[in-house]
C-alpha cells in the first residue's frame, strides 16, 4: 500500500485538531441560542433581528431620523399633546392616575406625552427614549429601565410593539411600578403596527399573561395614533406581586 501524501497528513491532522474547537464552538452558539428568551404564544417576533445591536441600530434610524424629529416636535406636536391630554383626563377621571402622580413614559420619543402629563397636572412626570431629549426625556433602555424598584405610581408606553423582548419590557414596568401604582399601554391588536415595529401582538390575551405581578383594570378601543386598544393594569399590593414580577425577570 503506497504511502499517504505528506500534504494529505498534514489535512488531516489539521482536521482532527481543529474538530475540538469546532465542536465548542457549536456548542455556545447552541447555549447562546437557547438562553435567548422566547416570545409568548400569541407575539410574534418580526425576523430579521440577528443580534441586539441590529435591533437597536434599527430603532435610533427612527429615532434619530431628523426629519421625523423636526415632525415630532412641530408639526405633530401640539396635536398628540391635545389627543394623549384627554387619555390623561379619562385616567384622572377613574382616579386610576392623580396630580401627585410620579410618572413615567416609556419610549416617549421628544416627550409629547410627558408634555400632556404636565399639561393635566401631573408635574413629577419624565420619559425615557434609547436617544434624550432634555429636559422632557432621559436616554434609557425599556429593556433595562435606569430607575430603581417601586420608583413610579403611573407608566406609560405606546411602544410596546417596538419591543424585541416582550417580557422585558413588561417585567421593567412591573419591578419599577410602585405596589398598587398603574400602567397603561396602547397597543395594536387589530392593526398592524408600523414598519420598525420588532413584535406582533396578535391578542389581549399574552399580555395579560406577562403582567403576573398585576390584575386588568379594565381594557377598552381607542384610536391612538395607529394603535387601536388602551389596557390599563394595576400592580398587585402584596408579596406575590414581588415574587411574581421576581420570577418574570429571571
Amino acid at each position: 500500500m503506497n504511502p499517504k501524501p505528506p500534504i494529505l497528513k498534514y489535512m488531516l491532522a489539521s482536521l482532527f485538531l481543529s474538530l475540538p474547537l469546532f465542536l465548542f464552538l457549536l456548542a455556545a452558539a447552541t447555549a447562546t441560542f437557547l438562553r435567548r428568551p422566547q416570545p409568548p404564544p400569541g407575539i410574534r417576533i418580526r425576523p430579521g433581528y440577528t443580534s441586539y445591536e441590529t435591533y437597536i441600530q434599527r430603532q435610533l434610524n427612527k429615532t434619530q431620523n431628523p426629519k421625523l424629529r423636526r415632525i415630532w416636535r412641530t408639526r405633530d406636536w401640539d396635536r398628540k399633546v391635545v389627543v394623549f391630554s384627554r387619555f390623561f383626563r379619562a385616567l384622572q377621571s377613574k382616579r386610576l392616575l392623580s396630580n401627585d402622580s410620579k410618572a413615567l413614559c416609556v419610549g416617549a420619543r421628544v416627550g409629547q406625552e410627558v408634555e400632556a402629563l404636565r399639561r393635566v397636572g401631573v408635574s413629577d412626570s419624565i420619559g425615557i427614549d434609547l436617544v434624550p431629549s432634555p429636559p422632557l426625556v432621559v436616554k434609557g433602555d425599556f429593556h433595562a429601565q435606569p430607575f430603581g424598584d417601586a420608583t413610579f405610581d403611573f407608566e406609560f408606553s405606546n411602544v410596546f410593539d417596538h419591543a424585541l423582548y416582550p417580557d422585558r419590557f413588561v417585567g421593567e414596568i412591573e419591578r419599577t411600578l410602585k405596589p398598587g401604582g398603574v400602567c397603561a399601554l396602547h397597543v395594536a391588536v387589530s392593526r398592524r403596527p408600523d414598519k420598525y415595529s420588532a413584535n406582533d401582538l396578535l391578542s389581549v390575551a399574552p399580555l395579560v399573561n406577562m403582567f403576573r405581578g398585576s390584575e386588568v383594570v379594565y381594557t377598552r378601543k381607542v384610536d391612538g395614533f395607529g394603535l387601536d386598544t388602551e389596557i390599563v393594569f394595576r400592580k398587585k399590593n402584596t408579596a406575590t406581586a414581588t415574587e411574581s414580577v421576581a420570577k418574570g425577570l429571571r
